[in-house]
């Protein structure tokens, strides 16, 4: 579970929530199922009309890497590369050849097979950056899904609002209408607003963080296989490769 994800979330909710009760509000004011309908209806349906269905129902899965997070420690991969260097340089790379079954990391598994198969250095760079360029388009437009919607939910939520005050003018003469269509004016604009800002905007921003130290890790290993390929000293190599270690933490 990805702690930071639902933390965050819930604390944003929940000081909400306390503030509200904190100037002498109640809850059940600020749940209103009309508003609901109008802002996250109004939100997906324009989301639609935005993007192919598919980039929205990849979207929607994505939240599962959202809240269930998937660490990959670059320390252990750049051990791994730099036990193969040794093999490599004691036995040559065709010994590389019964590791490959063991690696679990589909990107590393390739890159090594690749290696181990004779593919010279500069198509298996070319090879695998271009792997590297269709992968990462997919994951920024999902990224993009959340934060087109992130942009439209605000201005949903002040459609919500007018609407309300619309059908609090329709019904001047009967004040016991009045105060439910004023609630819905106002709490669309905060379900738009919040779902935006404490939401959908956060979690693009996730997605593409998350996004960057995949990249770098697979410069890594890009760079490590194309080092044990040439044969450098593992020494050297691994001074070389934990650069993309510290590019990977800055993102």
């Amino acid at each position: 579970m990805d702690r930071s994800s639902m933390i965050g979330i819930v604390l944003g909710i929940t000081a909400i929530m306390a503030g509200i009760v904190m100037e002498g509000g109640k809850l059940h004011s600020a749940l209103q199922l009309t508003a609901a309908v109008i802002v996250f209806g109004g939100t997906l349906g324009a989301t639609l009309v935005s993007y192919p269905l598919q980039d929205v129902l990849s979207a929607g899965l994505s939240l599962r890497d959202i809240f269930r997070e998937k660490r990959k420690d670059p320390e252990i991969f750049l051990q791994n590369i730099l036990q193969y260097s040794n093999i490599a340089r004691r036995n040559g790379l065709i010994a590389l050849e019964p590791e490959v079954e063991f690696i679990h990391d589909y990107y590393l598994r390739k890159a090594l097979k690749l290696a181990v198969d004779g593919v010279a250095s500069k198509s298996l760079k070319e090879m695998l950056e271009q792997e590297n360029i269709t992968y990462a388009g997919e994951k920024r437009r999902v990224a993009k899904v959340y934060e087109t919607a992130g942009g439209f939910a605000p201005t949903i939520g002040i459609l919500g609002a007018v609407l309300g005050l619309i059908h609090v003018m329709e019904n001047l003469s009967d004040p016991s209408k009045l105060g439910a269509g004023i609630a819905v004016a106002f709490v669309a604009t905060i379900y738009g607003v919040g779902s935006a800002n404490l939401i959908l905007l956060p979690v693009a921003k996730k997605l593409i963080n998350r996004l960057n130290s995949e990249l770098a890790l697979r410069e890594m290993i890009i760079e490590g296989i194309i080092g044990i390929q040439s044969g450098i000293n593992p020494h050297y190599l691994e001074e070389k490769l934990r650069v993309y270690m510290e590019s990977g933490s800055r993102e």
